[in-house]
């Protein structure tokens, strides 16, 4: 039998409000249970409800998550995932009674609640074939088109921006400039974009920008560039610090607003957590740089063994930069298998990434592919991954992995503009995060990913609520 540990989850009032008096008058006070456990299969389940009584001063030697809304920090804008060609084009492989069941689940009102869609500009990985919108040589950019995303790409972002409504959030990232603007005349491996290209290639963005929004899908932001720091066998550009500053400053930034695109946030880096400090502070360095930017993009891939991320690099970021949002732009997991797409593990990955990000100050968190097929394709590179559902478009099946359940504990609950409130744990088994949502719910959520149940208290000002967080589980508390 393994062995119970006594935990407890401090939990403090709710912001403006005094946390004593408020539990005092609310002696009694109920929240609602919702647990995905791997032991059991149980896939967010509803667990009733939990009641608050009084209880004492914790022990040292409780376990506990401390949770006070008395501290306030960022404000999310949105979760959400790539609409990649790969996505799209697997999509439109299923039938459709299918492509509805993957629309509500990602994007319904039963569904997870996602409100943000990533793109890419150009082909990347996660297409069947490399693009550009314009022929070569083509400085005027007369030729500019992007009628290979409205077979597949566009069809699906308008589909998903139709079941999100007002609060659909979307934006763009590109993989690679035309090869004729690059020094090694090549959508892969690198290669720097050219000086005399620099603002031709600013007045491609905007005009991606026109022909979405022509078509009715408004564009929130962008990033500058793609994993600016990789040198990839599939579409990738590298730009040191100095120069993504400089075609910020100088060619891009300058170029949104002159277009009338001052509104739109534009993301630097887009890169891992390794490096972010370091760019941040090197790109926004110079204040007319910085002007041009509203967020700090990153991504996962520092995280070979899935078990050193950098997450305080982020905290380092965001103190540095309390004006600049962060935004985790793209994690998923590598090597795809068939046979391991029901793995808690992939799950407790985007849990454990999801919990710790959201505390060091993200505030923007979108997932890679919404969709692959049974391959983790389609990809022009074979560089195959996972995705929360893998559709097997041999067969018509729709597979839902544990990251769906694991990013839905977040997402269905934790709403746009809900504000982080302060949390701390003193024991590695339990990661926790605490939203407040606008409406005054206090959501919070909690994840074991040890082998051991835990029985655990749920600490409220001198009130406790009895609840159990099992082996390799993840649940949300709604109160």
């Amino acid at each position: 039998m393994k062995k119970l540990i006594v935990s407890c989850l401090a939990v403090g009032a709710f912001v403006n409000a005094n946390a004593q008096n408020y539990w005092k008058k609310n002696a009694g006070k109920t929240a609602k249970v919702i647990l995905t456990n791997s032991k059991t299969n149980e896939k967010m389940a509803d667990k009733g409800m939990i009641k608050f009584e009084k209880f004492g001063q914790p022990k040292e030697t409780d376990a506990c998550i401390f949770v006070d809304p008395d501290f306030k920090y960022q404000k999310l804008i949105g979760i959400g995932g790539a609409i990649t060609d790969a996505s799209a084009e697997t999509f439109y492989k299923m039938p459709k009674n299918k492509q509805k069941e993957i629309l509500e689940a990602y994007f319904g009102k039963n569904g997870l609640g996602y409100t943000v869609v990533r793109t890419n500009m150009n082909s990347c990985d996660f297409s069947s074939d490399s693009y550009t919108y314009v022929e070569d040589n083509d400085t005027a950019l007369k030729t500019f088109n992007v009628a290979h995303d409205e077979k597949y790409k566009i069809p699906m972002i308008k589909e998903a921006q139709k079941a999100i409504g007002k609060d659909f959030t979307f934006y763009f990232s590109p993989w690679s400039p035309p090869a004729w603007m690059k020094s090694n005349k090549s959508l892969y491996k690198g290669g720097r974009l050219e000086n005399q290209y620099y603002q031709t290639w600013a007045d491609y963005y905007i005009k991606f920008i026109k022909e979405y929004e022509k078509r009715g899908i408004n564009i929130w932001g962008l990033t500058v560039q793609n994993e600016p720091m990789a040198t990839q066998s599939w579409e990738s550009c590298i730009y040191s610090a100095e120069e993504e500053g400089e075609f910020l400053k100088n060619n891009l930034g300058p170029t949104l607003w002159k277009n009338g695109y001052k509104d739109k946030k534009v993301m630097i880096w887009d890169h891992n957590r390794d490096l972010i400090y370091q760019r941040a502070t090197t790109t926004l360095s110079d204040p007319e740089t910085s002007k041009y930017a509203h967020g700090i993009g990153y991504h996962w891939y520092e995280t070979w063994n899935n078990k050193t991320q950098l997450f305080d690099n982020l905290a380092e970021t965001q103190r540095a930069f309390p004006d600049k949002f962060l935004a985790f732009t793209e994690g998923c997991k590598e090597q795809f298998k068939m046979s391991g797409i029901y793995d808690v593990s992939l799950g407790e990955l985007y849990g454990k990434n999801m919990l710790n990000d959201f505390n060091k100050g993200t505030a923007l968190w979108t997932d890679w592919n919404v969709l692959l097929d049974e391959t983790g394709g389609p990809n022009h590179v074979g560089n195959f991954c996972f995705a929360p559902i893998i559709a097997d478009t041999k067969t018509g099946e729709v597979h839902y992995t544990y990251e769906y359940y694991y990013v839905g504990h977040v997402s269905k609950y934790i709403k746009p503009n809900a504000q982080r409130i302060g949390s701390s744990s003193n024991r590695v088994a339990l990661t926790s995060t605490t939203f407040m949502n606008e409406n005054g719910q206090l959501v919070t959520v909690i994840m074991n990913d040890s082998e051991n149940d835990i029985e655990t208290n749920l600490w409220i000002e001198g009130m406790s609520a009895k609840l159990s967080a099992p082996a390799h589980s993840i649940q949300t508390v709604i109160l």
